[in-house]
């Protein structure tokens, strides 16, 4: 979920899910960590008593994790979790609200902390599974991120994925404003998507896509070659070493780029910004990369009002463990305190219903292919834990089905926007 990462990742329940049995308050008998700046290793792999069966593990996890949970059940705990997590972040006054939106800003103009945390279980957690899995689940764009449907009935969500990936595609390059001869930046790339889209569409542009995932990577540059593209490159970094010439020395086009300015003429991210924790930083890298007059569009998922961090804090914070470690969830106006070096120019709302299609077409994708998706399981988290994360993906695209389709999508949503460059 992404940038297409998500991507991704997607992402975005807050956690609780461990409690979702009948015996939802029943709490691990063993010792939670010690510290919520020390959270425990979230390998998939590991079949510790944190997820795997183990002693100490509740019995509501233990029902859970054998797939004993009806849906509904699992459901109807999920949107009553969201309803604590909406009640709990809202401090009940606008100066107190206003004053924890503040926290969260400060932390994100820390210029001494890294962009990114946690890089490494991001991209075990989502991106580092067998490309299988994801070509069985996704669109044939493998388009790991919200798409935009026209048809808002869930019954037809799966059935109409490929047109609604198509469609969220198109729109993004249109509020990206691009143009044939471009030379475009993608920031976290997912399964090549909108880079794949954009290089087949612009044939004069070049594209420059960037990964946290080997086999990201090595998915795209195959696709590349089977569709005659030429025009794209992708570049396997983790986003806090990333770096571009700001000369523009090597750029073709001819331009004086002395004024201050980088090798590109757009920039654009999807689901990635949600992984990121110091964004004055990269936005100011992202700025000195990017010509005079060259824009960025960021697509994000966000809360309409509420900013918050994932941390793992015991284990009623499921998603932070499994799914999201070391993501945030952005206010719909969290980008508009930082504009030091971009200045904001368009901002756009995607009503959540889209994502909740979008995630219930997932999950009907995975259950009917349960068969072939069995074995992938298997040689990612081992035999003996194939059936528990089988059970973890569907409640992972459940929680997200059901926090963008909350209250009718008017709590979580997607935003967009698109920056200018300023021109100092």
């Amino acid at each position: 979920m992404g940038a297409d990462n998500r991507r991704t990742t997607t992402f975005v329940v807050i956690g609780g899910l461990a409690a979702v049995a009948v015996a939802a308050a029943v709490r691990r008998a063993t010792t939670a960590p010690s510290s919520s700046r020390d959270p425990p290793s979230s390998s998939p792999s590991s079949s510790s008593a944190e997820g795997g069966g183990g002693q100490g593990q509740s019995l509501a996890m233990k029902l859970l994790d054998r797939g004993l949970v009806p849906d509904w059940l699992v459901r109807r705990q999920i949107r009553k979790l969201l309803g604590q997590r909406l009640a709990e972040e809202d401090t009940g006054d606008p100066e107190s609200q206003q004053r924890r939106l503040m926290d969260v800003v400060d932390m994100l103009r820390d210029e001494s902390a890294a962009i990114a945390i946690n890089t490494d279980e991001a991209n075990e957690q989502h991106y580092e599974v067998p490309t299988e899995f994801y070509l069985r689940v996704l669109g044939k764009n493998l388009k790991y991120s919200s798409c935009y449907y026209d048809d808002m009935d869930v019954l037809n969500a799966a059935k109409n994925l490929n047109d609604a990936e198509e469609r969220m595609l198109a729109l993004t390059c249109e509020r990206a404003a691009l143009a044939d001869g471009d030379r475009i930046l993608e920031l976290g790339c997912g399964w090549g998507s909108l880079s794949l889209w954009m290089a087949s569409r612009y044939p004069n542009s070049h594209i420059t896509a960037v990964s946290n995932s080997r086999t990201q990577k090595e998915h795209i540059d195959a696709r590349a070659v089977e569709l005659g593209l030429d025009n794209l490159e992708v570049i396997t970094c983790d986003v806090n070493v990333l770096d571009f010439p700001t000369t523009g020395s090597d750029d073709n086009d001819g331009d004086d780029d002395a004024g201050g300015g980088g090798i590109f003429d757009r920039v654009v991210s999807v689901e990635m910004f949600e992984h990121m924790r110091n964004y004055q930083t990269l936005l100011g890298r992202i700025a000195g990369w990017m010509k005079p007059n060259a824009t960025l569009f960021v697509h994000i998922f966000s809360h309409h009002r509420l900013a918050y961090t994932f941390e793992v804090r015991d284990e009623s914070d499921w998603m932070a463990r499994y799914f999201f470690t070391g993501g945030i969830m952005p206010s719909d106006d969290l980008l508009h305190y930082f504009q030091r070096d971009l200045r904001l120019a368009e901002h756009w709302h995607v009503d959540g219903r889209h994502y909740q299609l979008t995630s219930e077409a997932w999950l009907a994708n995975m259950d009917a292919e349960r068969d072939a998706l069995m074995p992938v399981m298997a040689r990612a988290y081992g035999p003996d834990q194939a059936e528990r994360w089988w059970v973890y993906w569907r409640v992972f695209f459940m929680s997200c089905a059901e926090l963008f389709g909350y209250r009718g999508g008017r709590e979580w949503i997607v935003s967009h926007y698109r920056f200018e460059k300023v021109v100092k």
